[in-house]
């Protein structure tokens, strides 16, 4: 285990050395802000009454996915990992006498963290200062608040999980052009961040729940503004932990089975 979170503390500590990309993503990010909660603000301004969100609701969900978009958005890649796989340099890799799943698995949590632990807090901050209805409000209570930092915990290792799956599947397509890029579009349109799940019509709403991305940022944003009941919350933590098991269950065994298979390129 010491030498996995090896992997993961290098990843992170480098990681944390691109202060100028840092600053640039902050910058995106409070620009898409603002275009989202205008958007919204105007939609809320034009006298629909039945929707399944508050303004204030909407609004600190939107600044949330921007806070943490580094942490949890799915089309999130690791290009060192893909480019390892297509030049043939994972043979490396294959002659440590570690699992490369896990390597994979803490390397893509380092690079996460560390992307997401100088974006969060300034923006966060800012938005909090904004007045309404363009600022962030804060947690509906401090049981939904504990509650949130726990889910955002678990949804964080979910995200991990999946963004595993891809390098992966690339071991035997060769090329994450196709069905990776086709099952990120999917995952990054159903875990509501583009459009917050309520939001969605009524089957799409049926079918996100028996899929893992609504549990990886939307669950957690509607916990923290009170969207959803404690209970609600509670369950869906247990749902969160279930997904990350089959997630984890699913990959490793991917892993196995390609690299039994894998042909190394280059030379």
């Amino acid at each position: 285990m010491k030498a996995y979170f090896t992997y993961f503390k290098l990843k992170f500590m480098s990681g944390l050395q691109y202060r100028s990309a840092a600053w640039a993503g902050i910058a995106t990010q409070f620009f898409f802000g603002f275009v989202y909660v205008m958007v919204y603000i105007a939609f809320y301004e034009s006298g629909e009454k039945q929707l399944p969100m508050n303004l204030h609701q909407v609004i600190t969900y939107l600044w949330l996915n921007q806070a943490f978009f580094a942490l949890v958005n799915q089309f999130h890649k690791d290009p060192e990992l893909f480019q390892m796989v297509k030049d043939g340099t994972i043979s490396y890799e294959l002659v440590r006498p570690k699992n490369l799943y896990f390597m994979w698995y803490f390397k893509i949590l380092g690079q996460r963290l560390s992307n997401v632990v100088m974006r969060f807090i300034p923006i966060i901050f800012v938005t909090s200062l904004l007045p309404y209805p363009y600022g962030m409000e804060g947690a509906s209570n401090v049981y939904h608040f504990f509650l949130f930092l726990c889910s955002l915990m678990i949804g964080t290792l979910v995200v991990v999980a999946l963004s595993v799956l891809y390098p992966i599947i690339t071991l035997a397509t060769m090329n994450e052009k196709g069905i990776v890029n086709v099952m990120l579009s999917i995952a990054d349109i159903l875990s509501g961040i583009v459009v917050p799940i309520p939001f969605f019509p009524l089957f799409l709403q049926k079918i996100s729940k028996y899929l893992p991305f609504q549990y990886i940022s939307d669950l957690p944003f509607r916990i923290y503004v009170g969207n959803v009941s404690f209970q609600f919350g509670i369950r869906g933590i247990f749902i969160q932990l279930f997904w990350f098991l089959i997630l984890v269950f699913i990959g490793f065994s991917l892993m196995k089975r390609n690299i039994k298979r894998i042909v190394v390129q280059g030379g």
